[in-house]
């Protein structure tokens, strides 16, 4: 990063936390702990964090506005034949219309697609009113483990770098969607549109287009199948790179996500959306069910219980302890490591649930 896009010291610049989410009890529930911690951390020294908006894109109400500030934008249409933004003369947003410029062939959609985000945010970014310069794009499955700066500066968004994220090694299609003539493939970074902070004017800018190339891309087959739930998230990076040449601050503190990441030292957000699995002995079962597990998506019709048990009996609690100050220490075993990260997830989990009002009521208040 330039010397001159750096942080001055004890400027504040506050960012909008936007959540993208669904009325369906499983989005509910990991958005109400969410939330719960997001108001424990936003008034510490050291955040940068704003207000706070749920964007609900369901169409409608639901029982949790009163306790989450909630923004309600409309869902893709369950048929759709390559919807198009487009904007009136006088610059109101107009609902996705017919474009028979890119196919007259229909697709269905079922069930939740993260196609709806961008929709979400382009209706949001409309028709609401948003007093932050920045906005951060949050998922319901993150949890703030301590007060987040703006960790974006000076036109330069802020963004996590995924393992995962490999644009070099789908060329062809990625040049679909990005033409050589825009530059090489290695200048796309390796990120999602979430934990994202971007300011909202740039957000703004290319969010119609972050929509329409999303459509573009789902349409094609052979993107379609090769990209699977990661396909949102290839858009973005391949959008943003392609419509607003924009370079991040890939920042690797910005998330630790279990069981691949060792520790939460110094990380800001916990990212809990892999399974944990773990032996009685306390060792991670990679690709299977352990002993003990947690994983969110077997709570996909209902919220988890209160108490959920710790990681197994075979990590002794002094080995935790001194873990919490020394996570890294070299003479640790990887396994206990492990133990000690999901400790911290349930524990943080634990707090929530039994301080939210209603919590295993599937009303919610």
């Amino acid at each position: 990063m330039p010397d001159s896009a750096k942080k001055t010291e004890n400027k504040r610049l506050p960012f909008h936390v936007a959540l993208t989410a669904t009325d369906e009890p499983y989005s509910k529930w990991q958005s109400r702990i969410m939330y719960y911690w997001y108001k424990k951390k936003k008034d510490l020294p050291g955040s940068d964090m704003g207000k706070f908006t749920r964007i609900l894109h369901s169409g409608k109400p639901d029982n949790l506005m009163d306790e989450i500030p909630t923004f309600v934008v409309n869902p893709l249409p369950t048929v759709y034949y390559f919807l198009e933004i487009s904007y009136n003369y006088e610059g109101m947003l107009i609902e996705p219309i017919c474009s028979f410029f890119w196919s007259l062939f229909f697709r269905e959609l079922s069930g939740y697609v993260v196609l709806n985000r961008p929709w979400a945010f382009v209706q949001w970014l409309k028709k609401s009113t948003i007093e932050e310069e920045y906005i951060l794009m949050a998922e319901p499955d993150h949890i703030f483990l301590k007060p987040l700066p703006n960790l974006g500066h000076e036109g330069y968004p802020a963004a996590f770098p995924f393992f995962y994220i490999r644009p070099v090694e789908n060329v062809e299609i990625i040049r679909k969607f990005y033409p050589e003539e825009m530059g090489p493939i290695t200048d796309i970074d390796p990120i999602g549109n979430s934990p994202v902070i971007i300011r909202k004017v740039l957000l703004e800018k290319i969010a119609p287009t972050w929509m329409n190339v999303s459509l573009k891309m789902k349409n094609d087959p052979e993107t379609d199948t090769t990209f699977g739930w990661v396909l949102e998230i290839m858009i973005f990076l391949t959008f943003m790179s392609f419509v607003a040449k924009q370079k991040y601050i890939l920042r690797k503190d910005f998330m630790s996500q279990p069981p691949w990441d060792l520790e939460t030292r110094n990380k800001f957000i916990l990212h809990y959306t892999y399974g944990c699995d773990y032996t009685l002995k306390g060792e991670l079962t990679y690709g299977k069910i352990g002993e003990w597990r947690f994983d969110k998506r077997a709570y996909l019709n209902g919220p988890p219980p209160l108490n959920l048990s710790l990681p197994p009996r075979g990590v002794p609690e002094s080995v935790k302890l001194f873990m919490s100050l020394l996570l890294n220490a070299s003479f640790y075993e990887k396994r206990f490591r492990l133990a000690y990260l999901q400790v911290t997830l349930v524990k943080l989990i634990n707090e929530a649930t039994a301080n939210i009002p209603n919590w295993d009521t599937t009303e919610g208040t």
